[in-house]
């Protein structure tokens, strides 16, 4: 019953709308009248309701252009004229006179008598004593001059210092006999002193030029004799620590004899080396410090030579070096000195490191604190190095100033070329380095050193290496060689 209400309501709901829609349509809208108009009153005599009369229109006249006439005329000015100076007075101002002199000057009279002062007129007066010519000496009379002069005395040589030594055969002998002739005749007293003292006087004094030459001759003479003296090493400087002396080698005597029977440890200590084919020369170094588990009967076979470097701090230094040298191996002493260290500090150090490490061929830089930290102390090692007579390895600083001036001075010294395991690299790093070192060596005349240390995995690679074909392009040598090749 519901349903059929809502359906009838909404039925009937959409017809209600469509007829509403339709009927809409369908009717025309209403019309609406237009609003009338209402007449508006006019106030009276206002005469606005009245038509105007037309007239013409009035255009707006044109803006008048100022003519060139209107413009100001400026005047010019009026000359100057000089009427106002009439009568001004314009004659110039007299000169002013100057009085004349009262009284003149007129010369001084001679005076006829002595005045105490006595003018030679024919010497001139001279600026300064310097500029005295030299004189001949008066001649004197009864002048005696011996026809056998006595040989003027031979200054005492000072004792050697320890610094240099001179050659027994440079003093020459003396004659004697014309002392003793002197000793013994009074007359020959006065002969010697006269000639020994001022030059005999002549007549005519001898010309500047005639000094001149022989003093230039004179000293020509001098340096041809230095020239000709050989040149002789330069010592320590004079033992700065007391009590150290360092191994001098032996004064050379005439036959040369003692420096064949002690040559300098670089020689004397060196292992054996031949080189028939002239190839590169390429050292490896290896550092022993005592941390190292390798057993010494591993390294006494190695294929090739390997020098050892010795740290001279390590206790066990001068057991291991022995060990090495009795194995026809060479050993460097390994040495850093200590930080600021000055001349003194260095040659002392120097002396400890050299006898830690016996037979050591040279000396080699550490890797602490080095040998380059001091200036004074790296000098030192000149004189040092010169009297023990060893060489000496620098690990590369900076432009190698160190190493040229000790080599400067005749010191075998020569730069570590690489530090192949510092750093803890692997056997490939290792050979890669060992290839380029053997290429630096063929690229020059001089050799190269590789430095490395006492570890089981450098070991293996330096025995892989020298199976390769790089390393038989070099000539593997002790250090010795390397060193002995630079001088």
């Amino acid at each position: 019953m519901l349903r059929g209400v809502l359906g009838g309501f909404l039925t009937g709901t959409i017809l209600s709308g469509l007829a509403l829609g339709t009927a809409s349509v369908v009717t025309s809208l209403p019309e609406q009248a237009p609003p009338e108009a209402s007449e508006v009153e006019v106030p009276a005599a206002s005469e606005f309701n009245q038509s105007r009369e037309d007239t013409e229109a009035e255009m707006p006249a044109a803006d008048e252009t100022p003519s060139a006439d209107a413009a100001p005329k400026v005047e010019p000015p009026e000359p100057d004229d000089l009427s106002s100076l009439e009568g001004a007075d314009t004659a110039p101002a007299s000169q002013p006179q100057t009085g004349s002199a009262e009284s003149t000057l007129s010369s001084p009279e001679a005076q006829s008598g002595n005045s105490g002062v006595d003018v030679d007129s024919d010497e001139p007066v001279l600026p300064s004593p310097q500029a005295l010519a030299p004189e001949a000496p008066d001649s004197e009379e009864g002048l005696s001059i011996s026809t056998e002069p006595a040989q003027p005395v031979q200054p005492e040589v000072e004792q050697d210092s320890g610094v240099f030594q001179p050659e027994a055969d440079e003093e020459p002998t003396q004659p004697e006999a014309p002392e003793a002739e002197a000793a013994d005749d009074p007359a020959a007293d006065e002969t010697v002193t006269q000639d020994v003292g001022d030059p005999a006087p002549v007549d005519d004094a001898p010309s500047d030029g005639a000094a001149d030459a022989t003093e230039e001759n004179a000293s020509e003479g001098e340096m041809a004799a230095l020239d000709e003296e050989p040149e002789e090493p330069s010592g320590t400087i004079g033992d700065l620590a007391e009590g150290v002396t360092t191994d001098r080698l032996p004064s050379v005597s005439d036959d040369g004899a003692g420096a064949e029977d002690n040559p300098p440890p670089l020689v004397r200590y060196a292992a054996p080396f031949s080189n028939p084919e002239n190839k590169p020369l390429m050292a490896i170094v290896l550092i022993d410090d005592g941390s190292s588990p390798i057993s010494f009967e591993a390294l006494a076979d190695f294929p090739y030579p390997i020098s050892y470097a010795v740290d001279a701090d390590w206790p066990g230094a001068a057991e291991a070096a022995v060990k090495y040298r009795g194995a026809g191996l060479e050993v460097l002493a390994m040495a850093d000195l200590p930080p600021g260290a000055g001349a003194t500090d260095a040659e002392v150090a120097m002396q400890s490191y050299l006898g830690a490490v016996p037979e050591a061929v040279a000396v080699m830089e550490g890797t602490d604190t080095g040998l380059q930290a001091s200036r004074a102390a790296t000098e030192q090692l000149i004189p040092i190095l010169q009297d023990s007579g060893h060489g000496l390895v620098l690990f590369p600083n900076g432009l190698d100033t160190a190493q040229k001036l000790i080599s400067r001075e005749g010191v075998p010294v020569v730069s570590v070329f690489r530090d192949f395991d510092g750093d803890g690299q692997d056997a490939t790093v290792i050979r890669r380095f060992l290839d380029q070192a053997a290429f630096k060596a063929g690229q020059g005349d001089q050799g190269v050193i590789m430095v490395g240390r006492l570890r089981a995995e450098t070991v293996s690679a330096l025995l892989l290496w020298g199976l390769q074909d790089r390393a038989g392009s070099v000539a593997l040598a002790p250090v010795s060689a390397v060193l002995r090749a630079e001088q």
